[in-house]
């Protein structure tokens, strides 16, 4: 079931009105129910794939805190990853790796010894799988104690704002608030609603309305040249923030409605002054969970030089790979490896010389930091969006193609035409959603809260917003007369 389908306006609203007139002893159920049948609406036999982990993570966490012997903790905790990350491999990566191996035998007699098979990639598996092993580690570990009552370990592992694309949420954030009573909150209520309005506008309006023009691109390379490369790049950038934060959005919006407060997921990534800053900011809840068991237990920063550098590519390579079966995905959790290094040896080369700032007022340092770091996101952008390796290259070798044109108002109008760029249908969209996240995030930098601001202004003012979203949303879903699925979906 998807957030920006018809199904879902009908199912939120059913599922909030029984939370809040059940019991809070018979919620947990409800819940739990409602998450089954939100995954089911998709492919309903995929539904044992959470069953399966959910009871595996939790016999293998009580038998890791009923043993003291250290040697048969591991066993379990071991049970406990190989169970899941074998699920991961066969559905996600069993044909990407039948692929690969098939390539190394294709100029050769021997016959290569994998045989691939056809499988649905199940909806979100990357992300519950990863919520569960946090769980485990955490409690081998000892970080946290087992949690003996089933039904809020599996209303954790399966909670339907975050199950198929996150946040990732650890189990000491979560289950304590899962188990907590709420009650009807008006505030509350209006603001996650709220919340949720602007993740299906962020999704509808914007992503899904430049996505015409980034397919039209990236579907066919070798048909467009350089300008064409640059614009569909560049609101590229845009459509995955939008389609994954309003997503991010949405998920955080209706927890919000029922009491229950998810994790931020994004924090103005636009606005990082350095690629480090940038994977503070960007899918906070992925970049802190391969800091805390993987990054950190690799050595992490406490280590010699060449040694940090190799935790620091290990991590983006398999942060590349966790997001899609694909080489692209490879190369660009590698390319942001790179950009990482690069960034720590100029900073190490600084201090030692006492390089002062070329750049001495802030405003304008910044300025240039950030622009910086957006060009070097944008670029690897194009390996995480093209279909292939061949067509990112091609794209990147043709980037600047005809760059003496660009300017002349007749090439540019070819361009857009054959981009299908329009300007009421694309750009107008694009920049007026555009405007309003640089006002959310200019507010957030200074540390205020958007939303609070937003109730500030007169009731009509208010509600005319209200209602111009709601009929743009309205008419956008009826013209496209297509449901989209989110990008992050499919990891």
């Amino acid at each position: 079931m998807l957030f920006n389908s018809f199904e879902f306006t009908l199912f939120f609203p059913i599922v909030i009105i029984l939370y809040f007139l059940l019991p809070h002893k018979f919620r947990w159920v409800l819940l739990l129910l409602s998450s089954y049948i939100f995954y089911m609406a998709w492919k309903p036999e995929y539904i044992i794939l959470i069953i399966i982990s959910t009871l595996i993570d939790y016999s293998m966490s009580i038998l890791m805190e009923k043993s003291s012997n250290k040697r048969r903790r591991k066993i379990y905790l071991l049970v406990s990853i190989i169970t899941n990350l074998g699920l991961l491999i066969v559905f996600k990566y069993f044909n990407f790796l039948f692929d690969s191996v098939s390539a190394l035998f294709a100029n050769t007699d021997i016959t290569s010894p994998v045989r691939s098979f056809s499988l649905l990639l199940p909806m979100g598996i990357s992300f519950y799988t990863f919520q569960t092993l946090s769980y485990s580690i955490d409690v081998y570990r000892k970080k946290r104690k087992v949690e003996r009552h089933l039904g809020y370990f599996a209303l954790y592992v399966s909670y339907f704002p975050q199950l198929v694309a996150g946040p990732i949420e650890r189990s000491d954030r979560l289950i304590p608030q899962l188990r907590q009573k709420n009650i009807f909150n008006y505030d509350r209520v209006k603001q996650g609603m709220q919340r949720m309005l602007w993740g299906v506008f962020q999704k509808i309006i914007i992503a899904d309305t430049i996505a015409i023009v980034v397919e039209t691109v990236y579907s066919s390379p070798k048909e467009h040249t350089g300008l064409s490369f640059v614009i569909a790049t560049a609101i590229f950038a845009v459509q995955i923030l939008c389609d994954f934060a309003g997503y991010t959005n949405i998920a955080i919006g209706c927890a919000q409605i029922m009491g229950i407060e998810l994790m931020e997921n994004f924090r103005q990534p636009y606005f990082a002054v350095s690629i480090r800053d940038f994977w503070s900011r960007w899918h906070i809840s992925l970049s802190t969970w391969f800091r805390d068991y993987l990054y950190i237990p690799l050595g992490g920063n406490r280590v010699k030089k060449p040694r940090y550098y190799f935790n620091i590519m290990v991590t983006f390579l398999i942060s590349g790979l966790w997001h899609g079966a694909n080489w692209t995905y490879v190369f660009w959790g590698g390319l942001h490896g790179v950009y990482s290094i690069i960034e720590d040896i100029l900073s190490s080369i600084r201090k030692a010389i006492g390089l002062k700032p070329l750049i001495k007022k802030p405003w304008l340092k910044r300025f240039v930091s950030t622009t910086f770091v957006v060009i070097l996101v944008g670029f690897s952008w194009i390996f995480f969006r093209a279909e292939n390796l061949n067509d990112a290259f091609y794209i990147v070798s043709h980037l600047i193609e005809g760059a003496g044109m660009w300017i002349r108002p007749s090439y540019i109008k070819v361009i857009c035409e054959q981009i299908n760029l329009d300007f009421m249908e694309v750009l107008l969209p694009l920049i007026f959603g555009m405007i309003v996240m640089i006002i959310m995030w200019i507010q957030k930098e200074t540390g205020k809260n958007p939303y609070e601001s937003f109730n500030k202004l007169p009731t009509i003012i208010r509600w005319i917003v209200y209602i111009a979203f709601t009929l743009a949303i309205i008419a956008q879903f009826v013209l496209s007369n297509n449901t989209s699925q989110f990008i992050y979906f499919q990891f």
